[in-house]
Protein backbone atom coordinates (compact mmCIF):
# COMPACT_ATOMS: atom_id res chain seq x y z
CA UNK A 1 0.00 0.00 0.00
CA UNK A 2 1.12 3.27 -1.03
CA UNK A 3 2.22 5.38 1.93
CA UNK A 4 0.70 9.13 1.95
CA UNK A 5 2.09 12.50 2.77
CA UNK A 6 1.68 13.99 5.89
CA UNK A 7 -1.00 16.46 3.70
CA UNK A 8 -2.90 13.91 2.46
CA UNK A 9 -3.42 12.13 6.16
CA UNK A 10 -6.07 12.81 8.98
CA UNK A 11 -5.64 13.44 12.64
CA UNK A 12 -6.66 10.19 13.73
CA UNK A 13 -8.22 7.01 12.06
CA UNK A 14 -12.04 7.57 12.11
CA UNK A 15 -12.79 3.85 13.13
CA UNK A 16 -13.65 3.73 16.49
CA UNK A 17 -13.75 0.84 19.35
CA UNK A 18 -17.12 -0.75 17.57
CA UNK A 19 -16.55 -2.38 14.44
CA UNK A 20 -14.34 -6.22 13.36
CA UNK A 21 -12.07 -7.64 15.73
CA UNK A 22 -10.71 -11.31 14.77
CA UNK A 23 -11.86 -13.40 17.89
CA UNK A 24 -10.36 -16.52 17.11
CA UNK A 25 -8.63 -19.13 14.50
CA UNK A 26 -10.09 -21.40 12.47
CA UNK A 27 -8.59 -24.50 14.27
CA UNK A 28 -10.40 -23.44 17.59
CA UNK A 29 -13.68 -23.77 15.74
CA UNK A 30 -13.92 -27.47 14.79
CA UNK A 31 -16.91 -28.52 13.63
CA UNK A 32 -18.65 -29.68 17.01
CA UNK A 33 -16.78 -26.85 19.26
CA UNK A 34 -18.40 -24.23 20.81
CA UNK A 35 -16.02 -20.90 21.40
CA UNK A 36 -17.09 -18.96 24.45
CA UNK A 37 -15.74 -15.59 25.05
CA UNK A 38 -17.09 -11.98 25.58
CA UNK A 39 -16.11 -8.33 24.34
CA UNK A 40 -16.49 -5.28 26.23
CA UNK A 41 -18.19 -7.12 28.86
CA UNK A 42 -20.78 -8.94 27.07
CA UNK A 43 -20.25 -12.61 27.31
CA UNK A 44 -20.56 -14.65 23.26
CA UNK A 45 -20.14 -17.76 21.69
CA UNK A 46 -19.52 -18.99 17.79
CA UNK A 47 -20.04 -22.09 16.36
CA UNK A 48 -20.63 -23.36 12.89
CA UNK A 49 -24.48 -24.28 11.95
CA UNK A 50 -25.56 -26.90 9.20
CA UNK A 51 -23.83 -25.80 6.45
CA UNK A 52 -20.31 -25.16 8.47
CA UNK A 53 -20.46 -20.84 8.70
CA UNK A 54 -19.47 -19.47 11.64
CA UNK A 55 -22.31 -18.10 13.83
CA UNK A 56 -21.36 -15.46 16.58
CA UNK A 57 -24.45 -15.32 19.56
CA UNK A 58 -24.96 -14.20 22.82
CA UNK A 59 -24.01 -16.59 25.35
CA UNK A 60 -27.73 -16.00 26.55
CA UNK A 61 -30.55 -19.18 26.03
CA UNK A 62 -34.05 -16.78 25.08
CA UNK A 63 -35.93 -19.25 26.82
CA UNK A 64 -34.74 -19.18 31.10
CA UNK A 65 -31.18 -17.10 30.52
CA UNK A 66 -29.16 -20.20 30.79
CA UNK A 67 -25.72 -19.83 29.26
CA UNK A 68 -24.89 -22.13 26.93
CA UNK A 69 -21.97 -23.19 28.54
CA UNK A 70 -22.07 -27.41 28.83
CA UNK A 71 -24.12 -27.41 25.88
CA UNK A 72 -23.46 -28.99 22.76
CA UNK A 73 -23.49 -28.64 19.06
CA UNK A 74 -25.42 -31.69 16.95
CA UNK A 75 -25.97 -31.17 13.00
CA UNK A 76 -25.33 -27.71 13.06
CA UNK A 77 -27.55 -26.16 15.54
CA UNK A 78 -26.44 -25.10 19.20
CA UNK A 79 -28.30 -26.84 22.31
CA UNK A 80 -28.96 -25.20 25.91
CA UNK A 81 -28.01 -27.73 27.98
CA UNK A 82 -31.00 -26.45 30.64
CA UNK A 83 -34.21 -27.48 28.44
CA UNK A 84 -32.21 -28.82 25.46
CA UNK A 85 -33.91 -26.24 23.54
CA UNK A 86 -32.05 -26.48 20.14
CA UNK A 87 -31.26 -23.01 18.19
CA UNK A 88 -30.31 -23.28 13.75
CA UNK A 89 -29.86 -20.80 10.90
CA UNK A 90 -33.05 -19.93 9.22
CA UNK A 91 -31.25 -19.32 6.28
CA UNK A 92 -27.96 -19.68 4.26
CA UNK A 93 -28.47 -16.06 2.41
CA UNK A 94 -28.84 -12.84 2.75
CA UNK A 95 -29.10 -10.23 5.81
CA UNK A 96 -32.06 -11.45 7.42
CA UNK A 97 -30.50 -14.61 8.33
CA UNK A 98 -31.94 -15.48 12.34
CA UNK A 99 -31.05 -17.93 14.54
CA UNK A 100 -34.18 -19.63 15.70
CA UNK A 101 -35.21 -21.82 18.01
CA UNK A 102 -36.48 -25.59 16.47
CA UNK A 103 -37.26 -27.51 19.16
CA UNK A 104 -37.75 -27.26 22.78
CA UNK A 105 -38.51 -30.35 25.67
CA UNK A 106 -40.86 -31.65 23.22
CA UNK A 107 -43.12 -31.11 20.23
CA UNK A 108 -45.36 -29.58 21.82
CA UNK A 109 -43.34 -26.53 22.19
CA UNK A 110 -43.22 -26.31 18.02
CA UNK A 111 -45.55 -23.17 17.84
CA UNK A 112 -43.82 -21.46 20.66
CA UNK A 113 -40.05 -22.59 19.26
CA UNK A 114 -40.48 -21.01 15.83
CA UNK A 115 -40.88 -17.24 17.73
CA UNK A 116 -37.51 -17.25 19.80
CA UNK A 117 -34.39 -16.01 18.13
CA UNK A 118 -31.19 -15.88 19.65
CA UNK A 119 -29.35 -12.59 19.55
CA UNK A 120 -26.42 -12.26 17.11
CA UNK A 121 -23.65 -10.59 15.69
CA UNK A 122 -22.21 -10.60 11.93
CA UNK A 123 -19.65 -13.06 12.07
CA UNK A 124 -17.38 -14.58 8.67
CA UNK A 125 -14.51 -16.68 8.34
CA UNK A 126 -11.73 -15.28 5.85
CA UNK A 127 -7.67 -16.00 5.97
CA UNK A 128 -7.68 -18.51 9.01
CA UNK A 129 -9.47 -16.17 11.02
CA UNK A 130 -13.17 -15.74 12.79
CA UNK A 131 -14.65 -12.13 12.71
CA UNK A 132 -17.29 -10.37 14.22
CA UNK A 133 -18.74 -6.93 13.58
CA UNK A 134 -18.98 -5.89 17.30
CA UNK A 135 -21.63 -2.82 17.24
CA UNK A 136 -22.66 -3.26 20.94
CA UNK A 137 -25.64 -4.11 20.64
CA UNK A 138 -26.73 -8.19 19.71
CA UNK A 139 -29.99 -8.26 17.31
CA UNK A 140 -31.88 -11.08 16.34
CA UNK A 141 -31.98 -10.21 12.65
CA UNK A 142 -28.29 -9.74 10.75
CA UNK A 143 -29.84 -6.97 8.83
CA UNK A 144 -30.64 -4.61 11.85
CA UNK A 145 -26.56 -4.52 12.33
CA UNK A 146 -24.98 -1.28 10.66
CA UNK A 147 -21.45 -2.23 9.91
CA UNK A 148 -19.50 0.88 9.10
CA UNK A 149 -16.12 -0.33 7.73
CA UNK A 150 -15.74 -3.30 5.24
CA UNK A 151 -13.23 -6.64 6.86
CA UNK A 152 -10.85 -6.14 4.18
CA UNK A 153 -9.16 -3.13 5.88
CA UNK A 154 -7.90 -5.09 8.59
CA UNK A 155 -6.36 -7.98 6.36
CA UNK A 156 -2.40 -7.94 6.34
CA UNK A 157 -2.70 -8.39 2.56
CA UNK A 158 -4.47 -4.74 2.05
CA UNK A 159 -1.18 -3.42 3.49
CA UNK A 160 1.94 -5.14 1.18
CA UNK A 161 1.86 -8.52 2.99
CA UNK A 162 0.73 -11.77 1.38
CA UNK A 163 0.67 -14.45 3.72
CA UNK A 164 0.39 -17.70 1.25
CA UNK A 165 3.03 -20.16 1.81
CA UNK A 166 4.35 -18.25 4.89
CA UNK A 167 4.83 -20.55 8.47
CA UNK A 168 3.47 -20.12 11.55
CA UNK A 169 3.86 -20.17 15.16
CA UNK A 170 0.74 -19.59 16.88
CA UNK A 171 -0.22 -18.35 20.50
CA UNK A 172 -2.89 -17.35 22.71
CA UNK A 173 -2.57 -15.35 25.77
CA UNK A 174 -4.54 -13.83 28.06
CA UNK A 175 -3.58 -10.83 30.33
CA UNK A 176 -5.73 -9.53 33.43
CA UNK A 177 -5.40 -5.71 32.94
CA UNK A 178 -6.36 -2.66 30.52
CA UNK A 179 -6.90 -3.65 27.07
CA UNK A 180 -5.63 -0.68 25.40
CA UNK A 181 -2.39 -0.59 27.37
CA UNK A 182 -1.61 -4.37 25.44
CA UNK A 183 -1.91 -2.48 22.56
CA UNK A 184 -0.23 0.42 23.78
CA UNK A 185 3.02 -1.44 24.22
CA UNK A 186 2.71 -3.43 21.10
CA UNK A 187 2.99 -0.11 19.20
CA UNK A 188 6.39 0.96 21.38
CA UNK A 189 8.98 -0.33 19.77
CA UNK A 190 11.85 0.93 21.66
CA UNK A 191 10.81 -1.14 25.04
CA UNK A 192 11.62 -4.73 22.71
CA UNK A 193 15.46 -4.08 22.18
CA UNK A 194 15.66 -3.25 25.74
CA UNK A 195 13.07 -4.78 28.10
CA UNK A 196 13.04 -8.05 25.92
CA UNK A 197 16.89 -7.96 24.90
CA UNK A 198 17.88 -10.72 27.18
CA UNK A 199 15.12 -13.15 25.82
CA UNK A 200 16.01 -12.01 21.98
CA UNK A 201 19.23 -13.32 20.44
CA UNK A 202 22.00 -10.48 20.63
CA UNK A 203 21.01 -8.51 23.71
CA UNK A 204 23.91 -6.18 23.49
CA UNK A 205 23.29 -5.49 19.90
CA UNK A 206 19.52 -5.00 20.38
CA UNK A 207 19.92 -2.61 23.13
CA UNK A 208 22.30 -0.42 21.01
CA UNK A 209 20.08 -0.82 18.63
CA UNK A 210 17.55 1.72 20.44
CA UNK A 211 19.68 4.61 19.16
CA UNK A 212 20.27 3.71 15.09
CA UNK A 213 17.16 4.30 13.23
CA UNK A 214 15.04 7.38 12.54
CA UNK A 215 10.79 7.02 12.94
CA UNK A 216 8.24 8.28 10.23
CA UNK A 217 4.51 8.24 11.07
CA UNK A 218 1.93 7.83 8.45
CA UNK A 219 -2.29 8.44 9.34
CA UNK A 220 -4.96 8.06 7.12
CA UNK A 221 -9.06 7.53 8.08
CA UNK A 222 -8.29 3.47 8.28
CA UNK A 223 -4.71 3.04 9.78
CA UNK A 224 -1.77 4.58 11.45
CA UNK A 225 1.91 3.52 10.55
CA UNK A 226 5.03 3.85 11.67
CA UNK A 227 8.28 3.13 9.70
CA UNK A 228 11.80 2.71 11.36
CA UNK A 229 15.11 3.39 9.14
CA UNK A 230 18.54 3.46 9.99
CA UNK A 231 20.53 6.43 10.81
CA UNK A 232 23.00 5.94 9.09
CA UNK A 233 21.59 7.06 6.24
CA UNK A 234 19.99 3.97 4.42
CA UNK A 235 16.13 4.53 3.19
CA UNK A 236 15.61 0.46 3.77
CA UNK A 237 13.03 0.04 6.40
CA UNK A 238 14.33 -1.46 9.76
CA UNK A 239 10.89 -2.16 11.12
CA UNK A 240 7.44 -1.08 10.73
CA UNK A 241 3.95 -1.24 12.35
CA UNK A 242 0.77 -0.76 11.41
CA UNK A 243 -1.98 -0.29 13.82
CA UNK A 244 -5.50 -1.00 12.35
CA UNK A 245 -8.68 -0.40 14.39
CA UNK A 246 -10.09 -1.52 16.38
CA UNK A 247 -7.50 -4.07 17.60
CA UNK A 248 -5.20 -5.55 15.10
CA UNK A 249 -1.39 -4.40 15.16
CA UNK A 250 0.64 -5.82 12.28
CA UNK A 251 4.78 -5.69 12.64
CA UNK A 252 7.34 -6.56 9.47
CA UNK A 253 10.09 -6.91 9.88
CA UNK A 254 11.94 -5.12 6.60
CA UNK A 255 9.71 -3.54 4.05
CA UNK A 256 6.48 -5.12 3.87
CA UNK A 257 7.10 -6.35 0.61
CA UNK A 258 10.52 -8.35 1.46
CA UNK A 259 9.75 -9.02 5.49
CA UNK A 260 11.38 -12.27 6.57
CA UNK A 261 8.72 -11.99 9.43
CA UNK A 262 5.36 -10.72 9.82
CA UNK A 263 3.62 -11.04 13.62
CA UNK A 264 -0.10 -10.62 13.42
CA UNK A 265 -1.26 -9.19 17.38
CA UNK A 266 -5.23 -9.19 17.20
CA UNK A 267 -6.33 -7.51 20.72
CA UNK A 268 -9.59 -8.41 22.46
CA UNK A 269 -11.00 -6.78 25.37
CA UNK A 270 -12.98 -9.57 26.96
CA UNK A 271 -14.04 -7.61 30.11
CA UNK A 272 -12.64 -5.13 32.82
CA UNK A 273 -8.93 -5.46 33.12
CA UNK A 274 -9.22 -8.69 30.84
CA UNK A 275 -8.12 -8.99 27.59
CA UNK A 276 -7.02 -11.89 24.89
CA UNK A 277 -4.41 -11.95 22.59
CA UNK A 278 -3.61 -13.38 19.31
CA UNK A 279 -0.17 -13.90 18.34
CA UNK A 280 0.71 -15.60 14.68
CA UNK A 281 4.37 -14.72 13.75
CA UNK A 282 4.61 -15.79 10.28
CA UNK A 283 8.18 -16.32 8.53
CA UNK A 284 9.86 -16.42 5.43
CA UNK A 285 12.13 -19.16 6.42
CA UNK A 286 12.76 -22.71 8.62
CA UNK A 287 10.21 -23.25 5.87
CA UNK A 288 11.33 -27.44 6.07
CA UNK A 289 8.10 -28.93 8.47
CA UNK A 290 10.63 -31.70 9.19
CA UNK A 291 13.89 -30.05 10.17
CA UNK A 292 11.44 -27.74 12.04
CA UNK A 293 9.92 -30.69 14.21
CA UNK A 294 13.89 -32.28 14.69
CA UNK A 295 14.58 -29.53 16.40
CA UNK A 296 11.48 -28.39 17.76
CA UNK A 297 11.57 -24.89 16.27
CA UNK A 298 8.19 -24.23 17.14
CA UNK A 299 8.10 -25.25 20.46
CA UNK A 300 10.81 -22.76 20.80
CA UNK A 301 9.49 -20.01 19.89
CA UNK A 302 6.54 -20.48 21.54
CA UNK A 303 8.86 -20.30 24.70
CA UNK A 304 9.69 -17.53 23.41
CA UNK A 305 6.77 -15.96 23.06
CA UNK A 306 5.62 -16.81 26.76
CA UNK A 307 8.64 -15.07 27.98
CA UNK A 308 8.45 -12.02 26.41
CA UNK A 309 4.45 -11.60 27.47
CA UNK A 310 5.50 -13.11 31.10
CA UNK A 311 8.37 -9.95 31.37
CA UNK A 312 5.29 -7.21 29.71
CA UNK A 313 3.13 -8.50 32.16
CA UNK A 314 4.17 -6.89 35.53
CA UNK A 315 4.59 -3.21 33.57
CA UNK A 316 1.18 -3.70 32.27
CA UNK A 317 -0.16 -4.69 35.44
CA UNK A 318 1.59 -1.57 36.86
CA UNK A 319 0.66 0.71 34.25
CA UNK A 320 -2.90 -0.37 34.99
CA UNK A 321 -2.80 0.32 38.50
CA UNK A 322 -1.74 3.42 38.04
CA UNK A 323 -4.68 4.38 35.71
CA UNK A 324 -7.34 3.23 37.98
CA UNK A 325 -5.53 5.51 40.69
CA UNK A 326 -5.91 8.44 38.26
CA UNK A 327 -2.05 9.05 37.69
CA UNK A 328 -2.17 8.92 33.99
CA UNK A 329 -3.29 11.80 33.41
CA UNK A 330 -2.15 14.07 30.53
CA UNK A 331 0.32 16.13 32.44
CA UNK A 332 1.85 13.54 34.23
CA UNK A 333 3.01 11.64 31.26
CA UNK A 334 6.42 13.25 29.21
CA UNK A 335 6.26 11.30 26.11
CA UNK A 336 9.67 11.27 24.10
CA UNK A 337 10.07 12.44 20.21
CA UNK A 338 10.10 8.64 19.60
CA UNK A 339 6.92 7.89 20.93
CA UNK A 340 4.77 9.67 18.15
CA UNK A 341 2.49 6.60 17.51
CA UNK A 342 1.76 5.83 21.32
CA UNK A 343 0.58 9.54 21.29
CA UNK A 344 -1.37 9.30 18.04
CA UNK A 345 -2.73 6.01 19.61
CA UNK A 346 -3.37 7.75 22.75
CA UNK A 347 -5.73 10.29 21.33
CA UNK A 348 -7.73 8.00 18.83
CA UNK A 349 -8.34 5.53 22.34
CA UNK A 350 -10.03 8.68 24.10
CA UNK A 351 -11.99 9.90 21.70
CA UNK A 352 -13.28 6.85 20.68
CA UNK A 353 -14.01 5.91 24.36
CA UNK A 354 -16.01 9.56 24.42
CA UNK A 355 -17.63 8.40 21.23
CA UNK A 356 -18.52 4.72 21.29
CA UNK A 357 -18.73 4.35 25.28
CA UNK A 358 -18.13 0.61 25.03
CA UNK A 359 -17.62 -0.44 28.19
CA UNK A 360 -21.43 1.45 29.12
CA UNK A 361 -23.32 -1.11 27.11
CA UNK A 362 -22.84 -3.82 29.31
CA UNK A 363 -22.08 -2.67 32.65
CA UNK A 364 -20.27 -5.04 35.21
CA UNK A 365 -18.10 -5.30 38.33
CA UNK A 366 -15.86 -7.95 39.57
CA UNK A 367 -18.55 -10.28 40.93
CA UNK A 368 -19.99 -10.80 37.55
CA UNK A 369 -16.05 -10.73 35.64
CA UNK A 370 -15.80 -14.35 37.76
CA UNK A 371 -18.53 -16.37 36.61
CA UNK A 372 -17.30 -16.17 32.99
CA UNK A 373 -13.62 -15.24 32.79
CA UNK A 374 -12.24 -17.03 35.42
CA UNK A 375 -13.16 -20.17 33.65
CA UNK A 376 -12.50 -18.66 30.06
CA UNK A 377 -8.62 -17.21 31.18
CA UNK A 378 -6.59 -19.13 28.60
CA UNK A 379 -2.34 -19.06 29.99
CA UNK A 380 -2.44 -15.83 32.15
CA UNK A 381 0.70 -14.50 33.13
CA UNK A 382 -0.08 -14.13 36.50
CA UNK A 383 -0.76 -17.94 36.66
CA UNK A 384 2.81 -19.65 37.30
CA UNK A 385 1.58 -23.27 37.27
CA UNK A 386 1.30 -22.50 33.30
CA UNK A 387 5.13 -21.17 33.10
CA UNK A 388 6.26 -24.39 34.53
CA UNK A 389 4.38 -26.08 32.59
CA UNK A 390 6.34 -24.79 29.53
CA UNK A 391 9.33 -25.06 31.28
CA UNK A 392 8.65 -28.85 32.31
CA UNK A 393 7.66 -29.17 28.40
CA UNK A 394 10.73 -28.68 27.37
CA UNK A 395 12.86 -30.38 30.10
CA UNK A 396 10.86 -34.16 29.61
CA UNK A 397 10.17 -33.26 26.13
CA UNK A 398 13.65 -31.38 24.71
CA UNK A 399 16.50 -31.61 26.56
CA UNK A 400 15.98 -35.20 28.07
CA UNK A 401 15.05 -37.21 25.15
CA UNK A 402 18.00 -34.95 23.17
CA UNK A 403 20.09 -36.52 25.84
CA UNK A 404 18.66 -40.01 25.58
CA UNK A 405 19.62 -39.79 21.84
CA UNK A 406 22.82 -38.38 22.86
CA UNK A 407 23.39 -41.59 24.92
CA UNK A 408 22.19 -43.94 22.31
CA UNK A 409 24.32 -42.79 19.41
CA UNK A 410 27.79 -42.80 21.82
CA UNK A 411 26.41 -46.67 22.94
CA UNK A 412 25.93 -47.72 19.39
CA UNK A 413 29.36 -46.01 18.04
CA UNK A 414 30.73 -47.67 21.64
CA UNK A 415 29.34 -51.43 20.19
CA UNK A 416 29.98 -50.89 16.26
CA UNK A 417 33.69 -49.33 16.79
CA UNK A 418 34.69 -49.98 20.22
CA UNK A 419 36.31 -53.88 20.17
CA UNK A 420 37.90 -52.29 17.58
CA UNK A 421 39.64 -49.40 19.12
CA UNK A 422 40.33 -51.33 22.16
CA UNK A 423 42.38 -54.26 20.10
CA UNK A 424 44.32 -51.48 18.04
CA UNK A 425 45.29 -49.77 21.20
CA UNK A 426 46.58 -52.76 23.27
CA UNK A 427 48.28 -54.00 20.23
CA UNK A 428 49.97 -50.52 19.80
CA UNK A 429 50.59 -50.42 23.66
CA UNK A 430 51.48 -53.71 24.62
CA UNK A 431 54.08 -54.14 27.37
CA UNK A 432 57.82 -55.68 27.27
CA UNK A 433 57.94 -59.02 28.28
CA UNK A 434 60.11 -59.26 31.47
CA UNK A 435 62.34 -62.67 31.54
CA UNK A 436 62.88 -63.31 35.16
CA UNK A 437 65.91 -65.30 36.24
CA UNK A 438 66.95 -67.56 38.84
Amino acid sequence: MPIQSSAETASRPNVGLLGWYAVCTTEYLTKDAIYYFSMFNEPLVIFRDQNYKPKCVKDFCRHRGASFRGGDIKNGEIICPYHGARFTSSSVNGDNETITCTHIVDKAYKNFAKHVNLFQYPCIEKGDYIYIYYSGKAQTRLEDVKINTPVDHIQPEAYGFELEEKEYEQAFIDFKCDWSRIIENHLDILHIFWMHGNSLPGNEVNRKTIKSFNQTVHKDSMHLRSVYTEKDGSKDEFISQIFIPPGRVVIFKGATDKARYIQVLDHIPLSNNRARIIVRHYRAFMKNKLLCKLIMFKQRQLRTFYSIFSEDYLVLQTQTFNEQMGYMKQENIKLLSEDKMIKIFLDWHQNSLETDNPWDLHPTNSNTNKIHQDLLMEYPPANPHHANKIRQFFKYSVTYPMLSLLIIFVTIISLRYGPELISKTLENNILPTIELRN
